[in-house]
């Protein structure tokens, strides 16, 4: 067979490409809105903290505690789940759960209540990545797989730079409306106005995914002679843990990425606001803007160098171009809080998004090439719960715990993150660095499976 001829039966495998890019455009609204929903909390530290009198580290559980807590739990079984059953409905429940629970945070009158309605979130927006990573690989095949991959992964800069600048307008005229007072609950803060705007809308993606079809599983592999349609976790784990200076290095080295990524989406607008006295508006629109423009554009050059390098035959192409983002990012996120200016702060920020942006694509694109299909969404809910159990607890909690216990001063915030940054910068890079050799070795591997 010529290579002409095994390009073109590896296509037919696969659905046909306009309609699985309409289902990345599906998939990557649901992550938009699955952050949107998230990360709204961030614009209002100020006022929950007001109103409800509490301090930074338990906003910092807010912002990450409650919603990692079932977000990193369930996403495992879940995954297994969507490794055998239809991920298109696993995703609908999931964005069902996370919007009604969001409009819940409107609802709650204390730090207990509000905790509960995060961790929620968690639990819908668990079954999300597992399902999509999956759906997304069998939509297209491994030379071109980085790309759609990445675009998927636009949603986090999407849903951030959106929950900044329309969630800075939503709060700007929530805060202008008198109190609002509803039967059975009785009278809403002006934030709790802003949770039951932000979630509800998302149930219309709900309805969305019921266009998505399921494609076709592909690249299964046998692990002991036999194919199966649905690989245990406990082989799951094994086939990990005989492979563990990849996924080891990959997991922990996002991980710590993904501590400086969290720590600046909780704090930075509340730095803004403590150190040069910016409103919540103001900071919403400059972070938003900042997120919109750059973040889709690391992601989208992050997947775009990472096909083109693989497609000329560098093995390691996604990690190399993972560690490019970090090392982009690192340097960036320490000098950004310590500007002088708001406006130089500001402009700080468009490199430290860019390349963070780099490797939340790129690292997911990677794990996804050397990864069978039947343990594919099992491997991908591993690896968030790796990432999300230090990503989401420590990368709020430390820069807060810093904060309130070492400077014993709020407004220190803005060396809290560069600190925050600075350690976690130095680990990531040194994990991502002794990836490289190992990955190329499973991509290898992992070539032989669809050949």
């Amino acid at each position: 067979m010529t290579s002409e001829q095994a390009t073109e039966t590896t296509q037919a495998k696969y659905p046909d490409p306009g309609y699985a890019w309409y289902v990345v455009v599906i998939l990557t609204i649901a992550y938009v809105f699955s952050f949107l929903d998230r990360q709204i909390l961030s614009l209002l530290v100020e006022p929950i903290r007001a109103d409800l009198g509490i301090s930074d580290t338990q906003m910092s559980l807010l912002q990450g505690l409650a919603f990692a807590i079932f977000y990193t739990l369930l996403g495992i079984p879940i995954g297994r789940l969507a490794d055998k059953r239809s991920r298109c409905g696993i995703i609908a429940v999931g964005i069902t759960i996370w919007c009604l629970m969001t409009a819940a945070c409107g609802l709650a009158k204390n730090f207990v209540q509000l905790f509960i309605a995060r961790v929620g979130i968690g639990v819908g927006e668990a079954t999300l990545n597992p399902s999509a990573y999956s759906l997304i690989s069998d939509y297209f095949p491994r030379k071109s797989r980085a790309r759609p991959l990445s675009f998927y992964n636009m949603g986090v800069s999407l849903g951030a730079g959106i929950a900044m600048v329309l969630g800075g307008q939503i709060i700007a005229w929530a805060f202008s409306q008198p109190p609002l007072t509803l039967p059975f609950v009785g009278k809403l803060f002006q934030w709790q106005i802003v949770f039951l705007l932000v979630g509800l809308p998302g149930l219309f993606v709900a309805v969305l995914m019921i266009t998505v079809r399921e494609p076709k599983r592909q690249d299964k592999i046998s692990l002991d002679g036999t194919i199966e349609d649905v690989i245990p976790i406990r082989k799951v784990v094994q086939f990990l843990w005989e492979r563990r200076s990849t996924y080891l290095t990959l997991f922990v080295g996002m991980s710590v990425v993904t501590i400086i990524g969290y720590g600046y989406f909780s704090w930075i607008p509340a730095m803004f606001i403590r150190t040069w006295g910016w409103s919540i508006s103001q900071i919403a629109f400059a972070y938003g803007v900042v997120i919109l423009i750059f973040g889709p554009l690391g992601v989208n050059l992050g997947g775009w160098l990472a096909d083109r390098w693989y497609k000329k035959g560098r093995r390691a192409a996604h990690m190399r171009v993972t560690l490019i983002g970090a090392l982009i990012m690192v340097p960036s996120s320490i000098l950004a809080p310590l500007m002088p200016t708001p406006e130089l702060a500001v402009l700080m920020l468009a490199p430290s998004t860019i390349g963070g942006a780099i490797p939340t694509a790129t690292a997911g694109a990677a794990l996804m090439m050397i990864v069978p299909n039947q343990m594919r969404a099992q491997t991908t809910a591993i690896y968030y719960f790796v990432i999300n159990v230090l990503g989401l607890t420590i990368g709020p909690l430390a820069i807060a715990l810093m904060t309130d216990y070492a400077f014993q001063d709020e407004s220190m915030l803005r060396y809290s993150i560069s600190i925050v940054s600075g350690c976690a910068g130095v680990a990531a890079l040194g994990f991502l660095v002794a990836n490289i050799k190992h990955y190329r070795a499973s991509v290898i591997e992992a070539d032989a499976w669809s050949n």
